[in-house]
């Protein structure tokens, strides 16, 4: 069985398993204050052209989210998300767990807008609903699309005129700045935002995420809040090592770019056989509308994830990642075309 469900399927890049062996006898301090994770740091505020920022890494996304939001709420505040957002559909309430309410924005696509944010940001105040005190959105999002810079400063405009945080999820960051619809880069964001995070986990660490804050506001205790929620590692040193090869010799981009191209491969593919997609995607997620039949003939030699399936069609979301053979995707190519 060929496994496409997602891009966390196996352990790390090889680079980094060769870094983590060959620095294993090293001792360090913990809980983050060593050489390697203040190498990374330096070199993610420099690519971010930050050099202001504070750095953090924490161990995954839905522990990254959590700890960022419940960091910047008050008691009485909520966090504006996409109704198809990470926090809203798939972290069992983690953030209502906090005390604060996720307050979605209806979304076909993935996407809110800036007009969006700005209707319920200018309503007038209620003091019996939750008041919004952070936008949140996902780049790339959890349907696959990317945000446009021209998207991005539209909506960090409506979030400065409010005098409220924008916080981008960043788990899949690495395959929205390969996408060929990419017009920004890591600066950008970082210009943009009031704090983001660098994905790790799904792009070709072991695990961890590297939190990046730029509003001086939004530093302050955050390190406690993370101790508190479970998220500063004492053997820290794993996660500011594999930041740092991430960011050596432009791994991060050369591992995403090869997952994005593979999906482009695929999606290409699909299109010559009048299979649809179900959403706009250009990076390493497609959602893909099988007929029933299709989609129970591929199933038998390769496993996706099945979002929806009615009386003729399935979809299901097919991830590629830096441990995606190619070989296997040129058998399932040759399996699509012969359907």
């Amino acid at each position: 069985m060929i496994r496409f469900e997602n891009d966390y399927l196996c352990g790390a890049h090889p680079r980094i398993l060769s870094r983590l062996i060959e620095t294993n006898d090293i001792q360090t301090p913990g809980y983050g204050a060593d050489d390697f994770c203040k190498r990374a740091e330096d070199i993610i505020k420099n690519e971010c052209n930050a050099p202001d920022a504070d750095v953090h890494f924490l161990s995954g996304g839905t522990q990254t989210n959590l700890t960022i939001i419940a960091s910047i709420l008050r008691p009485h505040e909520s966090v504006l998300a996409p109704s198809t957002g990470h926090i809203a559909v798939a972290e069992t309430g983690a953030i209502e767990a906090t005390g604060h309410k996720v307050q979605t924005i209806q979304t076909n696509n993935g996407k809110i807008s800036a007009d969006e944010i700005d209707l319920i940001l200018s309503a007038p105040a209620n003091v019996h609903a939750p008041k919004p005190g952070l936008i949140f959105i996902s780049q790339s999002t959890e349907l696959g699309d990317i945000y446009t810079l021209k998207e991005m400063k539209a909506i960090s405009k409506v979030a400065r005129t409010y005098d409220i945080p924008l916080f981008i999820d960043g788990a899949r960051l690495g395959y929205a700045l390969a996408s060929s619809a990419c017009d920004f880069t890591l600066k950008d964001i970082a210009r943009l935002t009031d704090v983001f995070y660098i994905g790790g986990t799904k792009v070709g660490a072991l695990f961890g995420e590297a939190v990046v804050i730029t509003n001086d506001k939004l530093k302050r205790d955050f390190k406690y809040i993370m101790k508190q929620r479970g998220g500063l590692f004492a053997k820290g040193r794993i996660l500011g090592l594999q930041f740092e090869e991430l960011f050596t010799d432009g791994l991060y981009l050369e591992i995403s770019n090869y997952a994005v191209k593979l999906a482009v491969k695929i999606k290409n593919v699909l299109e010559s056989k009048n299979i649809s997609l179900k959403h706009h995607s250009s990076t390493n997620q497609l959602f893909i509308e099988f007929t029933n039949e299709q989609f129970d003939e591929l199933s038998k030699n390769y496993f996706m994830i099945t979002i929806s399936r009615n009386d003729t069609h399935t979809t299901a979301r097919l991830v590629t990642s830096w441990s995606t053979k190619e070989e296997h995707v040129d058998a399932l190519i040759r399996d699509i075309l012969a359907l």
